[in-house]
């Protein structure tokens, strides 16, 4: 344990190599992916894969991330599906698995998967991506999805430059689309004059824009978009949060996580994404909410969210509820981050 801020902090490495052994028992070599989980969810699931090996320097799963690039793709072909939020998902873990191993195949599939993205931009609403091939809804988090990927490879020096002008007209268009809602989170997409259609905050819509923001401001050094990011996530610490014992800021909350009777779905893979990105802001604004918040999720997730298998389900500031693949690790998220928190002054 170590002591920070006169808080005793836990061994989250031990913490989330638990975490990391309990989601490997779904996971399937022939599919490369993880019983319980649709086909974004396993971009997900391999993205907190990644991220663990690179946090706590253990390659015990580090052919995961091959064995997925193989099976996954066997069967779609370049990854690619009739949602492009779905294909989003996936451009950006293998630009993070560029980033574990070096090797050029897995940044090639994530240019890839964004020449795919680009093919659903048009003039509707003035520009932005559809959310899938039947093109009848612009939503927010397919945009920003278009937008991290954009920056991303901009940073990691694809193109001459044609990546970095996408994201930024990316943002502009999503800015004049007024999707940031009145309350300062992002609401889930327009309507069909266009217009912010007032649609459910959901945490994820906080969240992956953060990552795009903090990657536009390390590019340009633009203090705006850190403004803009912090701002947003601020936001969400605020209003999407449940108060908890020593939590300094709260435990994330999903809208409608209680009452629902959701069992699989989409809803369980939101908030380890919004604490994904949360962590990448936090390296470019070191705001000590940002890291006290996540330390304190963590906590709480081990403490209150786990059953005797070292599996973690939905409601971070507890009771467990039952365990599946994306509760898992969208949980694993939040215990990777907190890996070089910890460590951290």
């Amino acid at each position: 344990m170590s002591v920070q801020d006169g808080i005793q902090e836990p061994d989250y490495r031990a913490y989330a190599a638990a975490g990391m052994q309990a989601l490997q028992r779904w996971y399937q070599r022939w599919t490369g992916c993880w019983r319980t989980t649709g086909w974004w969810n396993c971009a997900n699931a391999l993205t907190a894969v990644i991220a663990y090996t690179e946090r706590t320097g253990d390659r015990t799963y580090f052919a995961v991330i091959e064995r997925t690039f193989r099976a996954a793709r066997r069967r779609h072909s370049d990854f690619l599906v009739s949602f492009y939020d779905d294909n989003g998902w996936w451009g950006l873990a293998w630009v993070a698995a560029y980033d574990l191993t070096g090797e050029v195949r897995y940044l090639e599939a994530a240019r890839t998967i964004f020449a795919n993205l680009l093919t659903a931009w048009d003039d509707t609403c003035g520009g932005g991506v559809w959310w899938n091939t039947k093109r009848g809804y612009k939503n927010a988090i397919t945009n920003e999805l278009f937008l991290t990927l954009a920056a991303r490879l901009h940073q990691r020096g694809a193109g001459t430059g044609e990546y970095l002008d996408w994201a930024r007209r990316e943002w502009d268009w999503f800015c004049a689309r007024g999707l940031i809602g009145e309350n300062g989170l992002i609401n889930d997409g327009l309507n069909k004059s266009c217009q912010n259609n007032r649609g459910q905050t959901w945490t994820y819509n906080q969240g992956v824009v953060l990552g795009g923001l903090a990657a536009l401001h390390e590019i340009t050094g633009d203090p705006g978009y850190l403004r803009q990011a912090e701002a947003i996530a601020d936001a969400a610490l605020a209003l999407l949060t449940t108060p908890a014992p020593g939590a300094r800021h709260g435990i994330l909350l999903e809208p409608a996580e209680h009452g629902t009777g959701r069992r699989g779905g989409d809803l369980p893979q939101f908030k380890g994404i919004f604490v994904r990105h949360l962590y990448d802001l936090y390296l470019q604004s070191r705001r000590p909410a940002y890291r006290e918040f996540i330390l304190d999720n963590a906590r709480s997730i081990w403490a209150s969210d786990r059953n005797e298998r070292n599996q973690f389900g939905l409601h971070w500031a507890g009771p467990f509820d039952y365990a599946d693949a994306s509760r898992q690790s969208s949980a694993l998220d939040v215990l990777n981050a907190a890996v070089p928190l910890a460590a951290s002054n």
